[in-house]
C-alpha cells in the first residue's frame, strides 16, 4: 500500500522546467494516471465536444463522424501548457509539452471512411515531497516520483447508413509503462530507504458511437439537429509487475542494499485492471457550415476501477462525470476572397468531476476554451486543408484538506491535411 501525505507539497523543481512526461499533476500519481484528452485541436477548443463532426476533419473521439468524412485527412496535434500549482502555504509552478496525436483517415466509399493513428491515453509525471517531524523532533522526508504513461493505437470506420444516420466503431491497443519510485530519509541518518515499483500495462478497449442528424424546419429556415450516443469499453487491461526495495547512502544516493520483492507469492507479479466504461450523451443544433452548438454529458463508474498492486489508502473513487457545452461559427466559408470570412471560431467550457477524493475532497476540474481555424490550401486537392489553434484557462483540484489546486493555461496547434485520392483526371 502507498500512502501519500499531501501535509506539504513541493515541486522539486520549482523553477520553470520542461517536462519529459505528459503530465506533472501530483493527482497522476492515482490510478494509472491522469486521463488524457484524446481529442483533436478543433474539438478541444470547443470544450472537447465529440459529437461535432464534418466532411473534412477527423475527430478522434466518436466514430460515427468517419462516414460524414468526404476526403482523405491527415493531423498532428501539439500542445504546451504552463502550471501554477499552490497549497495553503507553498507555490511553483512547471510546462509541459506534447505530441498530442497522429492519424490518418480517408474514404472508402461515398459513405464510409477508415482510420487510424496513434494518440496518448494517460500519464504519469509528479515530484512530491511530503515532510513531518517526528517524536524525536527530527524531520522525515519522503519524496515520490512517477514517470511513464499509456498510448493508444487505434484503427476505426464509420458508415452513413442513411442521409441522417451514421454509426461507427473503433478498436484501441494500449500499451506502456508506469514508474512509481519513493524514497525515505530521517534527519541526521545517513541511510535512506526506497521502494521503487514498475508496471507493464497492456489493453484493448472499443469505442462505438451512434449519431442521429435530421434537417428540420424553423421559422422558415432549415436547421440541422444532432444527437449522439457514444460508448468506451474495456475489454482487458493487465499488468505485469516489479518491485524493488533497499537503502542507499543520503550523502551520495548510492544503494547499500538492493532486493526484488517476490510477487508471485501474493499473486501482484500479474493483475487485471479494471477500467470502468464511458457513456456519452450530446445533443446539438445549427446550419450546415455556419455554426453549430451543443452540449454533452459523460459518465462513468470510477468506484469500479480497480489496480491490487498500486492501491493508495488516502484516495477512493466515485462516480465520475463531465458536462461541456461547445460551438463554433464560420461567417461565409464559401467566400472567394477575405480569409477572414473563412475562418472557423471555435468556443466552449468543460466541468468535471474527475471520480477522484482524495483525503475526504472531491478532485474537480472545469475549463474555459476558445479557438480558430485557419484555411491553408490552396490547390484543388488541398483547398480545405487548415490551421487550428486553441487555448484553454482551467483548474483542477484544491487546496482544502492540504491538497493542491492547479491553475493551468495551455496553447495547443493542430494541423489538418487533406487531400483528394484516386482523382480520374480529363486530358483534352
Amino acid at each position: 500500500m502507498i500512502r501519500v501525505g499531501f501535509a506539504i507539497f513541493a515541486l522539486v523543481t520549482t523553477i520553470t522546467t520542461m517536462a519529459q512526461n505528459g503530465t506533472v499533476s501530483p493527482y497522476s500519481i492515482f490510478g494509472i494516471g491522469e486521463f488524457r484528452s484524446g481529442t483533436t485541436i478543433d474539438n478541444r477548443a470547443m470544450g472537447g465536444l465529440s459529437m461535432a463532426g464534418d466532411s473534412i476533419h477527423i475527430n478522434l473521439q466518436n466514430p460515427a463522424a468517419y462516414g460524414d468524412l468526404r476526403i482523405t485527412a491527415y493531423t498532428v496535434g501539439i500542445s504546451y501548457r504552463t502550471i501554477d500549482f499552490k497549497t495553503n502555504d507553498l507555490s511553483a509552478e512547471s510546462v509541459v509539452a506534447n505530441l498530442e496525436y497522429l492519424a490518418l483517415a480517408f474514404p472508402v466509399s461515398q459513405k464510409m471512411s477508415v482510420g487510424f493513428g496513434l494518440i496518448p491515453y494517460s500519464s504519469v509525471g509528479y515530484n512530491i515531497l511530503d515532510e513531518t517531524v517526528n517524536q524525536s523532533q527530527d524531520t522525515l522526508s519522503t519524496f515520490y516520483e512517477g514517470s511513464g504513461g499509456l498510448n493508444k493505437v487505434f484503427i476505426g470506420t464509420g458508415i452513413q447508413v442513411s442521409p441522417n444516420f451514421n454509426v461507427g466503431l473503433s478498436a484501441h491497443f494500449n500499451f506502456g509503462n508506469l514508474a512509481y519510485d519513493r524514497s525515505q530519509t530521517v534527519q541526521g541518518v545517513q541511510f535512506g530507504t526506497f521502494d521503487n515499483r514498475d508496471s507493464r500495462i497492456n489493453g484493448l478497449d472499443v469505442n462505438y458511437a451512434f449519431t442521429y442528424s435530421p434537417e428540420v424546419y424553423i421559422k422558415n429556415d432549415y436547421y440541422r439537429l444532432r444527437a449522439y450516443f457514444g460508448v468506451n469499453s474495456p475489454l482487458s487491461f493487465t499488468s505485469e509487475n516489479r518491485k524493488a526495495i533497499g537503502s542507499f547512502f543520503v550523502s551520495n544516493g548510492r544503494n547499500v542494499e538492493l532486493v526484488d520483492v517476490d510477487l508471485d507469492q501474493d499473486n501482484l507479479r500479474n493483475t487485471d485492471v479494471n477500467v470502468p466504461t464511458t457513456y456519452k450523451y450530446g445533443l446539438g443544433i445549427g446550419k450546415d457550415y455556419k455554426w453549430f452548438v451543443g452540449a454533452e454529458y459523460h459518465n462513468k463508474d470510477m468506484s469500479a476501477f480497480k489496480n491490487e498492486f498500486l492501491n493508495a489508502d488516502n484516495v477512493g473513487y466515485a462516480k465520475a462525470s463531465n458536462f461541456i457545452i461547445g460551438g463554433y461559427f464560420i461567417p461565409n466559408y464559401q467566400a472567394m476572397s477575405g480569409i477572414y470570412n473563412r475562418i472557423t471560431y471555435r468556443a466552449g467550457f468543460r466541468s468535471s468531476n474527475t471520480g477522484m477524493i482524495v483525503n475526504g475532497e472531491t478532485i474537480k476540474e472545469s475549463l474555459f476554451s476558445f479557438g480558430i481555424g485557419l484555411p491553408m490550401g490552396g490547390t484543388y486537392n488541398d483547398r480545405f486543408s487548415n490551421l487550428n489553434v486553441g487555448i484553454e484557462i482551467g483548474s483542477k483540484g484544491t487546496v482544502s484538506a492540504d491538497l493542491v489546486k492547479e491553475s493551468y493555461f495551455g496553447i495547443n496547434i493542430g494541423l489538418a491535411l487533406n487531400d483528394k485520392w484516386f482523382i480520374k483526371r480529363r486530358i483534352d
